[in-house]
């Protein structure tokens, strides 16, 4: 791989992480007003909307062969529609730096899917990383967030951590199945597939009237999210899979939990809790261990 290719495929990767790593933050911002379904709604109208536009502005052909679509729909559902739904949920009771730092935990679930699907040994010193991962989400889990743990919170904890696992398998499979369309039109059927699949809940939940109370500052966070986090981030990370494995640019996921944390206590005015950052930083580090035998050079 040449070193050009490299460099703009780590850029492609870092700024996405970036994004998503603000996107809890608004998010957050946004639920006290919306629902989590409202809400998203609304972010994947704004991203499809976006990515048709860049579509036709780079004249990419929109057509694709019919047997991709089950690619597209499974990666659209997994990749978008099932993990948004589930942060959202999440980010209703916990804090978005908390989010950060365990979506952090994600690669720990890929070696885990690699020793389950693909046979690859897991050694002691993946074991160990693991471990030392575990500790850290248990101290963010429970000393984190106050010894009497409510079940609505311990239920967020959870769902985020889930949210890890589905993000494990969606890069996997973003991976193997290689639907052949450039990847901005890829992100514009996976932004399209969770607009309709939320727009039921939309028009259940009476989104129109909640759309009324949202302030200026509010509909900021939502173009963000529609834009930057729904539309460009999910385009560059698919960019950058094009030239990097899954494990390589799952490796920039250490920085999005310090994006959340900066994020966080700038525009939510979050405390800075030293337990947090502590199984923060347990979490990365075991993720780093786990991740040891992989190196650029080897790869490059």
């Amino acid at each position: 791989m040449s070193s050009p290719s490299r460099i703009g495929a780590s850029l492609y990767a870092f700024l996405s992480i970036t994004f998503w790593g603000v996107s809890f933050v608004s998010t957050k911002a946004v639920l006290g007003h919306l629902d989590p379904f409202s809400l998203l709604v609304i972010r994947f109208g704004i991203g499809s909307v976006f990515l048709l536009m860049m579509v036709l502005l780079f004249q990419y052909p929109l057509k694709i062969h019919i047997k991709y679509f089950p690619h597209v729909l499974i990666l659209g559902v997994l990749g978008v529609f099932v993990h948004q739904v589930i942060q959202a949920t999440a980010l209703l009771t916990i804090h978005a730096s908390d989010a950060g730092w365990l979506i952090s935990f994600s690669p720990v679930f890929t070696v885990f899917l690699s020793f389950i699907f693909l046979q690859e040994k897991l050694t002691l010193k993946k074991i160990s990383g693991i471990s030392i991962a575990i500790t850290g989400v248990l101290i963010i889990t429970t000393i984190g967030s106050g010894q009497n743990i409510s079940f609505s919170l311990s239920l967020g904890y959870f769902l985020m951590i889930l949210s890890t696992l589905n993000w494990a398998i969606y890069s996997v499979l973003l991976k193997k199945l290689s639907v052949p369309v450039p990847s901005l039109v890829l992100t514009f059927y996976m932004s399209t597939t969770g607009f309709f699949l939320t727009l039921p809940f939309f028009i259940r939940n009476h989104g129109m009237e909640q759309l009324r109370s949202l302030s200026p500052e509010h509909w900021a966070h939502l173009l963000f999210l529609g834009i930057f986090v729904s539309a460009i981030a999910y385009w560059y990370w698919a960019k950058a899979l094009e030239v990097m494995q899954a494990t390589q640019v799952s490796v920039f996921l250490y920085f999005e939990p310090l994006a959340t944390l900066i994020a966080a206590i700038i525009l939510l005015n979050e405390k800075f809790i030293a337990s947090s950052l502590f199984g923060g930083f347990l979490i990365i580090a075991g993720v780093m261990v786990v991740q040891g035998r992989f190196s650029f050079r080897k790869h490059f």
